[in-house]
């Protein structure tokens, strides 16, 4: 049975990545990509959907952590017979991809409990899996159709009608490693049997490992409130890149409710363009530019072709078919159905999302220094698609699956798209048409302010057709729209903490006007919880600020991984988990609040 949440942890090789219990049970694992089918699918199932489990027999207690900041998890479990400790990792590697379990004995002696279940096409194919031998090492295989499992140890699970299962005792001293291992099923064995496992290399597989993520969350910029979380924040958005293609994925989950037992259960396991137009940005705020460069390439790769055809979304390869299926086998977490896999929001008009590519390749060209002008020609392009759309209605940031409007956030991007433009022809001496641009952006400026702003009541409002706001109005100066302490920004906070905030945590809209479409409700989103805290901070209350940033620095769970959305009545994560978005805002949110406090000091209102 899947856990809580929060119980999880995230481990990845920067291609996929696994999610595992605190009770030593991998729930959650697609192969070999994000977006791949998974192998391990309790998480949305019930452990007949596969799952691997080491922990130990009877009654027991854990404790985790990263290990010295890295993505490599350690669990401490504590038995009646003593205590042993459960490290896992996913190495990088070339062409395949590997799970490390290693369990060692720190003091007295613990039975073990193993359990290995794999389940492909999430969860509902069984695999033929058989016992052989390669180059003289006995190995458990598992395949089906194209894809290939090995798993590797001292002492293997026997078969038990379609799972592997075995009890074994660990004492002082011991050390057992497992691994498993996906390759193509037309793959030889060879290149597994070949991989060394012996103690002196795994032991300096771990210790790889750990150097690489701990290493490079060091170099992030440290004149931050809680550091440790930033950083925890940054290495999570680095674990959702995929270092080969470049592509950002939302999640690594897909179906986690919104609200358990109810419908709103989507797939995140793509690249939304505006989602990693702002990890970028939040990346580059940190001081990583070169992933920055890696995300462009990427980005010049999935939208090439015809502007107009822009998805807001795509495959971590770049692909764009993402079509939406039901998964009726799967009974959900927390019997939250339909599980879905593929988005149909891919095909949405969202036209604020060109307005957050450009915010964030200006942010690399201000980071670097440099203009790349292949970079430029497409961003031309998508500028030059925008002007002859803008005036239309679309989906909004937030996907709505009801009818059209004119969202007050997508019109304040369309402008910020061409202010950039506007200010990359002016700063690097780019082309472009720069004297219309500067016209249509002055136009759009003029319509938000004319029909996105309530005067009434002092406040922007959601769409040009209602008196609700929207978390999203944060948005607004930081993306200089207007200046954070603009009386119209200041009137815009106040009605978000008026109409939004539950259980002191910030809604995206009131879903009871039904402008998304959609039944049911949801919980607080985090991401918008910290757009307040950097809205605090722009419009120089950084008391204010401080105290909701240092209360969502409590709401991560023990080694500070952040879902979509909160359930502060019930105190649980909700959403698909780690959260991308939410991490990303963290990390603005800190750097806003720190430049905050440095250039002004803390007022209150």
């Amino acid at each position: 049975m899947a856990l809580p949440i929060e119980d999880y942890a995230l481990i990845g090789d920067r291609r996929t990545g696994a999610l595992v219990g605190r009770n030593g049970s991998i729930d959650w694992l697609c192969l070999p990509r994000f977006d791949s089918a998974a192998c391990f699918a309790g998480l949305l199932g019930t452990d007949e959907h596969g799952h691997w489990q080491l922990r130990p027999v009877g009654e027991h207690t854990s404790t985790r952590r990263y290990l010295d900041g890295s993505a490599v998890l350690e669990t401490t479990f504590t038995a009646a017979g003593g205590t042993v400790t459960l490290t896992d990792l996913m190495p990088r590697g070339d062409g395949r991809a590997d799970v490390v379990r290693q369990v060692r004995g720190v003091e007295g002696t613990v039975r073990m409990h193993h359990e290995w279940v794999v389940r492909f096409d999430y969860g509902a194919v069984v695999p033929w899996v058989r016992r052989q031998k390669v180059r003289g090492e006995e190995v458990i295989t598992a395949i089906a159709g194209p894809d290939l499992l090995v798993l590797r140890g001292p002492r293997l699970p026997r078969a038990d009608d379609h799972h592997h299962v075995d009890d074994f005792e660990v004492s002082e001293g011991d050390l057992l490693t497992f691994t498993t291992t996906w390759l193509p099923s037309h793959a030889s064995l060879d290149e597994v049997a070949a991989t060394d496992l012996r103690e002196e290399r795994l032991r300096d597989l771990v210790k790889r490992s750990v150097r690489d993520g701990a290493g490079w969350s060091d170099r992030c910029r440290g004149d931050v409130p809680h550091l440790d979380l930033v950083r925890r924040s940054l290495l999570t958005l680095r674990l959702l890149t995929d270092e080969e293609t470049g592509g950002i994925v939302a999640a690594p989950t897909t179906s986690l409710p919104e609200d358990p037992g109810g419908s709103r259960n989507w797939d995140y396991r793509y690249c939304w363009l505006r989602d990693a137009a702002l990890t970028i940005d939040s990346l580059v705020r940190g001081g990583y530019t070169d992933e920055a460069q890696l995300w462009r390439r990427w980005l010049l790769r999935a939208v090439a072709g015809d502007a107009a055809s822009l998805q807001i979304m795509y495959a971590v390869d770049g692909a764009r078919r993402l079509t939406e299926v039901e998964l009726p086998h799967l009974p959900g977490y927390a019997g939250s159905t339909p599980v879905r896999i593929g988005n149909g929001a891919a095909v949405q008009r969202q036209l604020d999302v060109v307005g957050e590519v450009m915010v964030a390749l200006e942010s690399v060209r201000s980071a670097t220094g440099q203009a790349d002008r292949a970079a430029w020609a497409l961003q031309r392009s998508l500028v030059e698609d925008l002007e002859r759309g803008w005036r239309e209605d679309d989906h909004g940031l937030w996907e709505i699956r009801g009818p059209r409007r004119r969202f007050t956030h997508s019109q304040v991007m369309v402008w910020a798209a061409f202010d950039r433009a506007v200010r990359a022809i002016e700063t690097f001496d780019l082309p472009g048409p720069v004297q219309r641009w500067r016209e249509v952006r002055d136009a759009v400026r003029a319509e938000v302010l004319e029909k996105g702003y309530d005067a009434e009541r002092g406040t922007f409002v959601q769409h040009y057709d209602t008196r609700e706001v929207d978390a999203s109005l944060l948005v607004l100066p930081m993306v200089d729209f207007l200046p954070g302490d603009d009386p119209r920004i200041l009137g815009t906070i106040r009605a978000v903490e008026e109409d939004l905030i539950r259980d002191g945590l910030v809604l995206r809209y009131r879903t009871d006007t039904g402008v998304d479409g959609l039944p049911g409700d949801e919980h607080p989103f985090l991401a918008c919880s910290f757009w307040l805290v950097s809205a605090y901070a722009r419009a120089g209350l950084a008391d204010d600020a401080g105290k909701l940033f240092d209360r969502l620095c409590d709401l991560p769970n023990d080694v500070g991984l952040l879902p979509e959305e909160y359930d502060a009545h019930h105190g649980r994560m909700v959403g698909n988990f780690p959260q991308a978005f939410s991490h990303l805002a963290l990390v603005r949110a800190a750097y806003d609040l720190a430049d905050c406090t440095q250039v002004q000091g803390g007022r209150t209102r």
